[in-house]
């Protein structure tokens, strides 16, 4: 797989985030500028300015700005199976008392790639990748349901992955 521009699920470390209302929306051109880094991350800010009207150098700072805003992310996407990853699952858990300790120590793990918030049956899901069966067991019984505050655990082993995108951030 090759590097993509995400759009980021998570908080700003550095400052609130777009989804509190801090920032300002987008415009059509960071947008746009956007696009053209989903399609691909190491696309040149030359040829993003040629396609969406500015210089390289303007490009070169609005990236920079979406950066440090925490609008996106630039990363290496992978993919798990061919990384020596063979078992993924989601687990919904459920909590007694306060959520935020028990995510903040789920979020701490490595194999848990996405930790949210949920209503509904499960306060929390999370995405686990791991190296293999053995591996799994070992954080959902030993790590996962050892934690202070977990009451039970669902987990949902994927079989196959049919899609996985991250072109959402600009529709």
């Amino acid at each position: 797989m090759h590097s993509e521009a995400v759009a980021s699920r998570s908080a700003d470390p550095k400052g609130p985030s777009s989804r509190n209302g801090s920032n300002p929306p987008l415009d059509s051109v960071s947008l746009a500028i956007i696009e053209q880094l989903q399609e691909d991350g190491r696309r040149p800010y030359a040829a993003i300015g040629k396609a969406v009207g500015l210089s390289e150098a303007a490009v070169r700072q609005r990236v920079q700005k979406l950066l440090d805003q925490g609008v996106m992310q630039i990363v290496a996407v992978t993919d798990p199976l061919t990384v020596g990853f063979r078992r993924q699952a989601m687990v919904g858990i459920n909590v007694e008392g306060d959520l935020n300790p028990v995510a903040d120590a789920l979020t701490d793990m490595p194999e848990c790639e996405y930790v949210v918030m949920t209503a509904g049956s499960f306060d929390l899901m999370v995405e686990i990748v791991c190296e293999d069966d053995d591996h799994l067991l070992e954080v959902i019984n030993r790590r996962i349901r050892a934690l202070p505050g977990v009451r039970s655990t669902e987990s949902f082993v994927y079989l196959k992955l049919k899609k996985q995108t991250y072109m959402w951030g600009t529709r």
